[in-house]
Parts: structure tokens; C-alpha cells; sequence
């Protein structure tokens, strides 16, 4: 499953995510429940995986995104979440499971959908075992820490095209319509072509929750899946836990990922808290056309907060969400809708019509262009986009899945962290 793929052309990535017909199924694939169940049907029993913020989040808009939609089952690593989550979303008949087992436990109730939502350190192997139990996904960015986990969930996300699967990513961004009726334009040559680009995630902190209370009473690894923001193994720092959705929408609109990228950062805001991730980066992405794009995310208090896209043409500028300035000027004046709610609508759609969704190698991929910006800068060190595809065989996730000690990685320095 961790075998390096072989490389992408631009081509390729422009396809990734598609709608698709998938090939014939194997008779050795497990059948998906939702071709005997769902497809042409109005319910859609789902489960989800991960009941904090997000998880509670995403499972709300699946309610919200389509009748007939419930969800059945819930499970978390703490019992408490799975009590919240269940009284959040009024779940007064819905199976609760808990532990670090209880994503097995979840997708082996009846569901035709799992909502994968856990710290995204888990998202590789929790996605493979979706797919091979045959439950269509949708899974929250990033899905992966490490060019091995993104291998991990391309390959994954090849086999669930085999079983006509659906798979769709938290980028909500690709299911907005402002920006698909920009984007359409910009591909059709609105701005000409692109020569560099700027994209943001600047905003003044997070949360940090300490080992008192009921956490004192935990083992450090359970306390750091809870405090899971704060290490590279568990979120991928916040270059890619959020900035992804902006690195998305370049790769978008260059149709595919960068080059090279030259990155640089460090840790000045967080101070003593535990934890090994950075509070700043900046890195340059070059394009396979030349095209330079300059890439920041930080965490400071008390600072001007920017989170964005922009992106230069010979003929024009956008801002990729909604307007386009020169030649061929436009602003989307279209209705508003909660992007976050309609990609569930269009995932649910896309199982009841019998041609499934399939974005997880399109995620997949966005989710190694924003490692490679932060290996980048770990390290000090240009890399390629070739050598991180398929030659890096950096994978930081633990093996060891359990209650115990924890796993405190230090912080990386440029010039003593390694290039693995």
C-alpha cells in the first residue's frame, strides 16, 4: 500500500476527482453496500469517526445537505465525545463506540457512508478500512502527515474506484460556486496565462488544552491525540492542516502541483507549549510553466489575519472566490451556499445516481504539496516535486496505536532536520 506511485502528469491531476463511471468490479472486491442499498434510494445510513468540532461539524452539514440522510452510528477515542456528539446531533437511537478500535467497530454497523474526521494522522488507515469494508467516505483535509500516508491514501483511493465508491474531501472550496464559475473562466483563458500567484492562511492562534483536569487522569499519547493540533504526527503542522485548502486552489488553478518548493519558518509565539510544530512559514512554489506563487500561514496574536487566494495572468488578475479583473472582467452574482453542506450534497447525489465522486487522489496530492512546503522549510532545503512523489520515504506516524507512553518528537531546526 506505501509503494511509491509512479509520477502524475498535469493531465492526471486535472482528472483526479471527476466524476466516474469506476472500472468493472473485481469479483475478489468487496461489493459496496450502496449498490444494493443506496443507489436510486433516498436513505443513506451513515457513520461517523471523530466527534470533535469538525466531526459534530461535518456530520451536521451531512444532515443538512439531503433528506433521507441519518446517521446511525458514532465513534470516538473518549466516551465523552461520543456522549456529546450524540446529544449535539440529537442521536437518541444511534450506536456510540469508543477507544482507539472504535473506527473498526463503526464501520462494522450497517452504513452505506463513514464520515472520517479523526486527528489527521489516522486518515490513511482509517480510509483504507473504509474502502475495504466497502463504505463510501467522506474524509476531513488533510488526509495525510507524510509523503508515505499520502501514497497510502492514492492507492486506497485507486481500489475504491475499482468498487465504484464515492470519495469526497473536506476541500469545500471545490464544491463552491463562486469559485467553480471562476475557475471555468480562468481554465478557459479569462486572465490568460498564469504567471505567479499569492495565497494565505494568516490568522492569530489556536487552541491548547493542558494535561489538568480529566486529562491528568490519560496516558500522554491519549492526552496528545486530545492536544492532536500541536504535533506534526498527528495534524501536519498548520501548513497543512489549514493552508491546504489554499495550496488547493493553486494547484487548482494551475491544474495541477508544483515544481519546487523553497520554503522557510520557524517557532516564535508558541513559547513553552508542548508540542513540535512551527507558527510561521513561507515558501515558493514554482509551477511546471515557470509560474512562481508565494505561499504564507501563521499563528501570531494581535496580527492582521488574511486568509486568500490571488492569482496573475498575462491578460488579468482573480481572486479565484468570485471576481476576475482585466480583459474579460467578472463577479459572481450567483446565490450563496454553504459550501461545507454542498459538498455533502454532491457526494450523496453522486452515490444515489450510481456514479460516485471520487477526490482522493486529488486530496491526496494537496495534501504532499503542503507537506512538501513544510519539509521545505524544516529543513532549509529546495525539493522537487518528483523526489517528494516518489522518492521521499519520510513517514512520521507512531506504529504503535495505544493507551501509553507518548510520542514527543523536538522541533525541527533548519539545517540539523534531515531530508528523508
Amino acid at each position: 500500500m506505501n509503494t511509491p506511485v509512479s509520477s502524475l502528469t498535469r493531465r492526471d491531476f486535472v482528472k483526479f476527482g471527476a466524476v466516474t463511471g469506476g472500472a468493472a468490479l473485481d469479483a475478489h472486491l468487496a461489493a459496496p453496500r450502496a449498490l444494493g442499498a443506496t443507489a436510486g434510494s433516498d436513505r443513506i445510513r451513515v457513520g461517523l469517526v471523530g466527534c470533535g468540532g469538525r466531526g459534530t461539524g461535518a456530520a451536521q452539514n451531512c444532515l443538512d445537505s439531503s433528506p433521507g440522510v441519518e446517521i446511525v452510528a458514532v465513534g470516538d477515542l473518549f466516551e465523552r465525545q461520543v456522549t456529546a456528539a450524540k446529544t449535539k446531533l440529537k442521536l437518541d437511537t444511534a450506536q456510540g463506540f469508543w477507544g482507539f478500535d472504535a473506527y473498526q467497530k463503526v464501520l462494522a454497523t450497517d452504513i452505506d457512508l463513514v464520515i472520517l474526521a479523526t486527528p489527521p494522522g489516522f486518515r490513511p488507515m482509517h480510509f483504507e478500512a473504509a474502502i475495504a469494508a466497502g463504505k463510501n467516505v467522506f474524509m476531513e483535509k488533510p488526509v495525510a502527515v507524510d509523503p508515505v500516508g499520502c501514497r497510502s491514501v492514492i492507492a486506497t483511493a485507486q481500489i475504491a474506484k475499482q468498487k465504484k465508491l464515492a470519495v469526497v474531501a473536506g476541500t469545500q472550496r471545490r464544491h463552491q460556486h463562486s469559485y467553480i464559475e471562476v475557475m471555468k473562466r480562468i481554465h478557459d483563458g479569462a486572465i490568460g496565462e498564469l504567471v505567479g500567484g499569492q495565497c494565505y492562511w494568516n490568522g492569530d492562534g489556536i487552541w491548547f488544552r493542558e494535561k489538568t483536569g480529566w486529562l491528568a487522569d490519560v496516558s500522554d499519547f491519549e492526552w496528545q491525540c486530545w492536544n492532536w493540533y500541536h504535533w506534526d504526527w498527528l495534524s501536519g503542522d498548520q501548513i497543512v492542516e489549514q493552508h491546504i485548502h489554499n495550496l488547493d486552489v493553486m494547484n487548482w488553478a494551475f491544474g495541477g502541483p508544483p515544481a519546487k518548493f523553497y520554503g522557510m519558518g520557524g517557532r516564535q509565539n508558541r513559547g513553552a507549549l508542548a508540542g513540535n510544530i512551527w507558527d510561521h512559514f513561507a515558501t515558493e512554489l514554482e509551477y511546471p510553466n515557470g509560474a512562481r506563487v508565494t505561499s504564507m500561514c501563521r499563528h501570531t496574536p494581535k496580527s492582521s489575519q488574511r486568509v486568500s487566494e490571488r492569482v496573475v495572468g498575462t491578460r488579468g488578475t482573480s481572486d479565484c472566490a468570485g471576481s476576475i479583473k482585466g480583459d474579460k472582467a467578472y463577479k459572481f452574482e450567483g446565490p450563496s451556499i454553504n459550501p461545507m453542506v454542498q459538498e455533502h450534497t454532491d457526494l450523496i447525489a453522486s452515490i444515489r445516481s450510481g456514479e460516485p465522486l471520487n477526490e482522493g487522489e486529488r486530496v491526496a496530492l494537496s495534501t504532499l504539496t503542503a507537506i512538501g512546503c513544510r519539509m521545505s522549510a524544516y529543513t532549509g532545503r529546495e525539493i522537487s516535486w518528483n523526489w517528494l512523489l516518489n522518492g521521499s520515504t519520510l513517514d512520521i506516524f507512531p506504529k504503535t496505536i495505544a493507551p501509553g507512553a507518548g510520542h514527543f518528537p523536538l522541533v525541527p531546526i533548519p539545517g540539523q532536520a534531515e531530508l528523508v
